[in-house]
């Protein structure tokens, strides 16, 4: 780890470790830019490695065996009593968590660039002044300070005090009872998790889904299974105020017009993530920013064209994969201007890492609708499948869209079992621009979850002509 002692100039400049700063860094230095990455978190790795991907999916999956145990008696298997540790399965993350940062700093510090530990802010369109005293200049930056919780709507619940998906991943106890605020993807995954583990959660989400930018077909699968599983769920709703009640946190809302109260131990406050980008003066570095977010083009460049941005803090998609691909784009458009690329969001994938899982590629229903776009969709749920069968994995089922002109297909859709992993087969057939006659021609081997994709594919097939038999 570098930290200089004079003033420094550079070629590349990028402000945050994370995924996508990191991806910046390797692609800058890997064609010979001088390049420095400048990281002032106290941690280094980024949220996805820290606080976001990793370290809840591991809690996730430790839910999932807890639940699956459970029910082991469907399959005639009778085990002892079941319990669990919530110390040890904190542990076993925190465990996980140090070997994947550490592996993130060896990155970071691997000579390959200069690694500053410093927090950092604009003096000027090519000059940084940093925390330890150091002035930074450079032809060209790349802001990747990624996201923080956003901030709550109530005042009461500021003064009433809350934990957040930060907080949530360093508990010590378990709580007895939680209302969860939010329906997005941190919200339904942290209530599923705390529901598992014994604790009576209510959640309470404004719009009328959860997991809104999905189609609501695909919510409401998710929903079902909440309430099976004994979760409150209240949707369509307007927060009114906050209170404590004796040793329970009280909530007051709006439920369909009708007034309603939750109360709980605790509250989680899931509301959603903002660009970290308070303290950069950007103003002083001349790029703009729009409700919050750092502006940038497709090429990920700023209004001020010497300076780009990745990741979190361009507040469009908060996916790590996409955040690479800002960071990789950035640095690639800073050392090849003359032969630039372009962000193509044709192929964007987003899983929710419930049980069941949903995730989708390319174009939801309602996207398609908004756009413009007409589609033929077609779906067949896991209720009457084989392999899901065997494993009593039968709640939800896939989609997909296609063309109704060429078939190709335009996007799909999987709500059920390791669906994060199902989805890779219509990234794979859009990435290849595949049609639904190629997809259901394709040998799947039987019995898995992945021949699923062919009865949809075949039920479209058999609707449009197929181009190369015209």
């Amino acid at each position: 780890m570098a930290t200089p002692s004079h003033s420094t100039e550079f070629d590349v400049t990028i402000i945050g470790g994370g995924s996508a700063g990191y991806a910046a860094a390797r692609t800058a230095a890997g064609v010979g830019l001088k390049t420095a990455v400048i990281e002032g978190g106290p941690q280094v790795g980024g949220l996805c490695i820290l606080r976001g991907c990793m370290p809840t999916k591991a809690l996730l999956y430790a839910a999932e065996v807890m639940h699956t145990t459970r029910k082991a008696g469907l399959f005639g298997i009778h085990p002892r009593e079941v319990h669990f540790d919530f110390a040890e399965i904190m542990a076993r993350k925190n465990r996980l968590i140090g070997e994947f940062a550490d592996y993130r700093r060896e990155q970071l510090e691997s000579n390959r660039f200069e690694f500053i530990r410093a927090n950092a802010h604009f003096t000027s369109p090519h000059t940084i002044d940093l925390d330890s005293g150091i002035t930074v200049t450079s032809k060209h930056f790349v802001l990747s300070t990624g996201s923080v919780v956003s901030p709550s709507p109530l005042p009461d619940l500021d003064a009433l005090g809350y934990i957040t998906s930060d907080h949530a991943l360093t508990l010590e106890h378990l709580p007895k009872s939680l209302i969860v605020l939010g329906g997005g993807a941190v919200a339904v995954e942290f209530a599923q998790f705390f529901a598992r583990f014994g604790v009576q959660v209510t959640l309470i989400q404004r719009s009328s889904h959860i997991l809104k930018e999905a189609d609501p077909e695909a919510s409401v699968v998710i929903e079902k299974v909440f309430r099976d599983e004994g979760i409150q769920l209240f949707t369509e709703t307007r927060l009114l105020s906050a209170c404590r009640d004796g040793e329970l946190k009280t909530i007051h809302f709006e439920h369909q017009g009708t007034a309603k109260q939750a109360s709980a131990q605790e509250i989680l406050l899931a509301l959603g993530r903002s660009p970290n980008i308070g303290t950069l003066n950007l103003e002083a570095a001349g790029v703009s920013v729009d409700k919050g977010r750092i502006v940038v083009d497709r090429a990920m460049r700023t209004t001020a064209h010497h300076i780009y941005a990745a990741g979190d803090c361009t507040g469009q998609h908060e996916i790590v994969h996409v955040a690479i691909q800002h960071g990789e784009i950035a640095a690639h458009n800073i050392a090849h201007p003359e032969a630039p690329k372009n962000i193509d969001y044709r192929l964007l994938v987003n899983a929710i890492f419930t049980d069941p899982q949903l995730a989708v590629v390319g174009l939801t229903e309602q996207a398609a609708k908004q756009q413009g776009i007409a589609v033929l969709k077609a779906s067949y749920p896991f209720n009457d499948h084989g392999k899901s069968l065997i494993m009593d994995a039968m709640d939800g089922f896939v989609s997909l869209l296609a063309d109704p002109r060429t078939g190709e297909i335009l996007g799909g859709c999987v709500v059920g079992p390791v669906g994060g992993e199902l989805i890779h087969q219509i990234v794979t057939a859009m990435a290849n621009r595949m049609t639904v006659h190629a997809l259901a021609a394709m040998p799947h081997y039987h019995p898995t979850l992945a021949e699923i994709w062919s009865y949809p594919a075949e039920e479209l097939a058999d609707q449009i002509p197929n181009p190369e038999k015209l």
